[in-house]
């Protein structure tokens, strides 16, 4: 039999992620009297490592494009981002004496590219609405009567007419983001989808990528393939790691691998603004004015040092080789390398290295104006915990903040209501 506290709350929120402090704020801005339990010392652990430690807090860019980057419920977010965009994002942290900057793809930074003053702005903000943060791991959901009506904290009862669940997923489960939001939702007959880790670097076994770690390529175009049929292109920047290879679209695509037991291969176009015939005419021009070198020492003005080697040792061309005495199919297989240098087979690394969660909560389950819980009154949700996720960029931070802002603002007229 745990005690129960005297002190009553509106709204308790669980977990002090970006979407249970928003959650916080703005039901306290409605009038909550609010409570915030976080497992960790301090509130936004995961917060503060994202974006390399910069945060990307969002992205500059309308609700239609923010749609259009969320790669799982791009339909259920319609109405949170319509009522909290990313320039809301921006407006509440720049009101919080945040300076903001936007970089290449509209990507929102603090302008100290510093992720603890975004932490730190959230910290002083629950502060000045006078939340409670308690530290501490939610065992347990309270039910009365098929209705939530608190939570069980370090041995004790708290009592709160509302409560959200802003537990997170399972990515950097060091952080704290362990699944508990997911326990919770199946403790009251919540569908919970297939979760997997998405956004992360890929494993490839192929040599190439081992003997090029380090090196970044930038302009590439990729191609996705699941067994063999296209799924997926993209074009930007791509990381070569000593286990296979990163960077943001490698990371876009693993998005994109949901299929279990299907083999996946990346296609890289090493020159995506030139077309094979092209890049053939290239070819011969740069090799008529090397006509005396070696392969090996002729492609310079193409790929850069690192790749040369490894890159000639896939079209089986002796690298010693003249290039004056190069035939045409030898030239039509380096052709073939540098516009699809195949990286395969490829696997996802865990939870551990994912930025963010794909599947959780069934949005079924879910209003997604209000984002309670439709079969359990008093509970809703908010952030990764949903089965909702977007590319890099921003994009799942800022579904983080609407859903929290949508959760929080319903949460608070809930207890109002039941309190009356």
């Amino acid at each position: 039999m745990v005690a129960v506290l005297a002190v009553q709350y509106d709204c308790i929120v669980v977990g002090g992620g970006p979407a249970g402090a928003m959650a916080a704020i703005q039901a306290a801005a409605s009038g909550a009297r609010v409570l915030v339990c976080e497992k960790n010392r301090r509130i936004g652990r995961k917060l503060a490592i994202t974006g390399k430690g910069r945060c990307n807090v969002t992205n500059n860019c309308p609700t239609t494009e923010l749609l259009k980057n969320v790669t799982g419920g791009h339909k259920f977010l319609y109405s949170a981002f319509s009522r909290f965009s990313a320039q809301d994002t921006m407006q509440f942290f720049e009101s919080l004496g945040v300076p903001l900057k936007t970089e290449r793809g509209n990507r929102v930074f603090p302008a100290s590219d510093k992720a603890d003053d975004i932490v730190s702005a959230l910290e002083q903000c629950l502060a000045d609405y006078g939340i409670d943060v308690r530290t501490g791991t939610v065992t347990k959901l309270l039910t009365e009567n098929g209705q939530v009506c608190g939570v069980a904290l370090g041995g004790q009862s708290v009592t709160a007419s509302a409560v959200i669940v802003a537990t997170g997923g399972c990515s950097y489960p060091l952080t704290g983001s362990t699944g508990d939001g997911y326990a919770f939702a199946r403790s009251l007959g919540l569908e919970v989808t297939a979760l997997r880790p998405s956004l992360t670097a890929l494993a490839c076994p192929v040599g190439l990528c081992r003997e090029c770690t380090g090196l970044t390529l930038k302009n590439i175009g990729i191609r996705l393939f699941e067994n063999d049929k296209l799924i997926y292109t993209d074009f930007g920047e791509l990381l070569f790691t000593h286990t296979g290879i990163s960077g943001p679209v490698v990371l876009s695509a693993s998005a994109h691998m949901r299929t279990d037991g299907a083999q996946y291969a990346i296609e890289v176009d090493l020159k995506p603004a030139l077309d094979a015939e092209t890049l053939d005419k290239r070819l011969l021009r740069d090799f008529e004015e090397r006509r005396n070198k070696a392969i090996k020492n002729a492609l310079d003005a193409l790929l850069p040092a690192a790749l040369r080697a490894p890159l000639l040792a896939l079209t089986a061309i002796p690298p010693e080789t003249p290039v004056n005495t190069l035939t045409r199919a030898q030239r039509a297989q380096l052709v073939s390398a540098m516009k699809a240098l195949r990286l395969a087979p490829l696997k996802q690394l865990g939870f551990e290295n994912a930025v963010v969660t794909a599947g959780g909560i069934a949005l079924a389950e879910i209003d997604p104006k209000t984002m309670a819980a439709k079969r359990v009154p008093g509970l809703f949700f908010a952030g990764e915990v949903l089965d909702l996720d977007a590319y890099t960029g921003g994009f799942n931070l800022q579904i983080a903040f609407s859903t929290g802002y949508a959760a929080g603002e319903a949460a608070a007229a809930y207890a109002f209501s039941i309190d009356q």
